[in-house]
């Protein structure tokens, strides 16, 4: 009979980096026949009170909080590590297995996606500089090292921390920030939460993007790329990867394995390259105006007539420079994103045929039907099977 391990899962599940570390000790558990019986907080929050007094079998951590790795320094229990790397080994916590997202690695993928698209000033959006957030300082290490190496002057704007009585004076720092840079400019957020942020300010002060300002952030979060008008390009953490690494070592540790210096550091899966950061040479003023109120509202039901409108000129010469410019139509060009963002949408294993036609500016699912049919060849629920499989 397989024996039931009592262990302790220190994570903030509102976090999505932890949430998928959860994901991945979740999938260790359903593919071997480990027996845990975990304990959370009902919330998903993480709270320390106590946890010295826990009566269990071992644990699993969120070291990027120092408050945990001060809370678990003494505990006689088997203790696995998560968190970020570090470029000096020093910073690792001693005697403790650890495994961490290479910091490194997301911000040169983020870096070079950028440079990729053809832009040459750089520039990254961070966070004040805190105990809690190291992980973010070693970003601001990684891309400062790329820019000398590529013999550019490193930007780098930390900003304030997000509370309400400070918003709007941040908000419109990172406003004046943003007018300050060279365009176009590609900027590297430390978070999608930041980036989001400066995506905003981006709307509140009239800057396009990706035109003027391409923007890309880390963590591949959906909850942030939904609330922006403006797809959001992240670097993928391999965090789920993370989380069943993490679990192996543990159940390793539990059967007697001693693991005190491991160190793993697992890179990142990829690039989500979405509209925020498809920077494309500079075309028409009228072009870019209209596609800068194609990408905020082409999943809200524009017609031609309205983008015209919004640029200032007529329908016939707006399609005029559409043709001449990017050789399709205004139509063609807001039908395009629209069927972009049901894409992204279909990627949700649950998603409703009728509420992805409804949010993505389809008249019907039966219309969503037959444009995936024109332009792809196959049916929404086809297609998504077909990237499942893929995915697999």
């Amino acid at each position: 009979m397989v024996k039931t391990h009592r262990i302790a899962l220190l994570f903030n599940a509102n976090k999505v980096f932890d949430r998928e570390v959860l994901t991945g000790i979740a999938g260790y558990l359903a593919s071997t026949r480990t027996a845990w019986d975990l304990f959370m907080e009902e919330d998903f929050r993480l709270r320390l009170a106590g946890i010295g007094q826990w009566q269990g079998d071992g644990i699993i951590a969120d070291f990027d909080d120092p408050a945990v790795a001060a809370a678990l320094a003494d505990t006689p229990l088997p203790l696995v590590a998560v968190g970020g790397s570090y470029e000096d080994p020093a910073s690792y916590p001693a005697g403790v297995p650890y495994v961490a997202t290479d910091n490194a690695v997301l911000v040169r993928l983020a870096y070079e996606h950028l440079i990729e698209a053809g832009l040459r000033h750089l520039a990254l959006f961070s966070l004040p500089a805190a105990p809690g957030n190291r992980w973010a300082q070693e970003r601001e290490h990684a891309f400062r090292k790329l820019m000398v190496r590529d013999k550019l002057e490193p930007v780098v704007y930390r900003g304030v921390a997000t509370c309400a009585p400070q918003w709007s004076e941040s908000v419109d720092r990172q406003i004046a920030w943003l007018q300050s840079l060279p365009k176009p400019v590609g900027i590297i957020a430390v978070t999608d939460a930041r980036a989001r942020q400066l995506m905003q300010a981006c709307a509140l002060a009239g800057i396009a993007v990706p035109e003027q300002v391409a923007v890309i952030g880390i963590d591949d979060d959906p909850l942030a790329r939904m609330l922006t008008r403006i797809p959001m390009s992240s670097v993928m953490q391999g965090a789920q990867r993370m989380g069943s690494t993490a679990a192996q070592l543990l159940d390793q540790m539990l059967h007697g394995v001693r693991l005190p210096e491991t160190r793993i550091v697992v890179p990142p899966v990829g690039v989500n390259a979405q509209a925020s950061s498809r920077h494309e040479s500079a075309k028409h003023p009228h072009v870019m105006r209209a596609r800068h109120f194609i990408r905020q509202y082409a999943c809200q039901g524009i017609k031609t007539d309205q983008v015209a409108e919004y640029v200032g000129i007529s329908r016939s010469s707006l399609e005029c420079w559409f043709r001449q410019e990017l050789g399709c139509s205004v139509h063609d060009e807001i039908l395009r994103l629209r069927l972009e963002a049901a894409i992204g949408f279909l990627a949700s294993p649950d998603c409703n045929l009728a509420d992805v036609a409804q949010r993505c500016g389809f008249t019907s699912s039966q219309y969503l039907h037959s444009v995936f049919k024109r332009e792809l060849g196959c049916t929404p629920r086809a297609w998504q099977q077909r990237a499942r499989g893929t995915a697999h």
